[in-house]
């Protein structure tokens, strides 16, 4: 895959891959891009509507694509992607979620992938998200979800993107805990011991606040300026 794009992946689930994704839809497109937004992997959506981070996806990017490029695979339960598929009766196939990229990447300069879950989740019984971000061959941005143990799952998850051998474009610090004890420190040691750089840290924001747009707080990866 030769198209310009990034792979949105985190420290763990609900640490807020889609908000960054969004921020950075929404940075590009300030810069007159054309941008996709995917999520290959959905698990959890009310019958009859669209999972709520798909949906978020499709409302921040401008490029009109079909929903089932965007989202190849839905599942309704909230659970791991690799058991939701064997619920449902499917296979998650890595073949058909790179010629939905494919598609996507022919109608846009750029393509915003995020994850499900965590860096390592399985997708089937012998793949993770981890080889479908390989396969794309996309630049990783990493969302450190900023809680107790942050530190321990980021640098974790940093060694392993490292072993893949995967292009990394930077990471994003995201408080999602209003009170953490001594964040900053923490912020500190994530920027000595990770690989840089850090495309920013993003404050803690209530469900009913609406980040400003473009992010004032988010610097894009060098790739996609350049």
């Amino acid at each position: 895959m030769s198209a310009r794009g990034l792979f949105v992946t985190g420290t763990d689930t609900g640490v807020g891959k889609t908000r960054v994704a969004v921020a950075l839809i929404q940075a590009l497109r300030a810069r007159g891009l054309r941008v996709a937004a995917m999520k290959p992997v959905s698990a959890g959506h009310v019958p009859g509507e669209l999972n709520e981070d798909v949906l978020a996806l499709l409302q921040a990017s401008n490029v009109s694509a079909d929903v089932h490029d965007v989202n190849p695979y839905a599942f309704a339960e909230p659970i791991a992607p690799h058991i939701a598929a064997a619920l449902a009766g499917a296979r998650i196939e890595l073949d058909v979620i790179a010629a939905a990229y494919s598609r996507l990447a022919a109608v846009a300069d750029v393509v915003v992938v995020e994850g499900a879950g965590g860096w390592r989740v399985p997708l089937n019984e012998r793949q993770d998200m981890a080889d479908l971000a390989q396969r794309l061959g996309l630049p990783v941005v990493l969302v450190v979800g900023l809680r107790l143990g942050c530190l321990n799952h980021a640098l974790l998850t940093a060694e392993s993107i490292g072993c893949r051998r995967v292009p990394w474009a930077g990471w994003v610090g995201n408080h999602i805990e209003p009170a953490m004890p001594r964040a900053a420190e923490n912020v500190a040691s994530l920027h000595v011991r990770l690989p840089g750089p850090c495309l920013g840290v993003q404050r803690f924001l209530h469900e009913d606040v609406s980040p400003p747009k473009p992010p004032q707080w988010l610097t894009l990866p060098e790739a996609l300026v350049s």
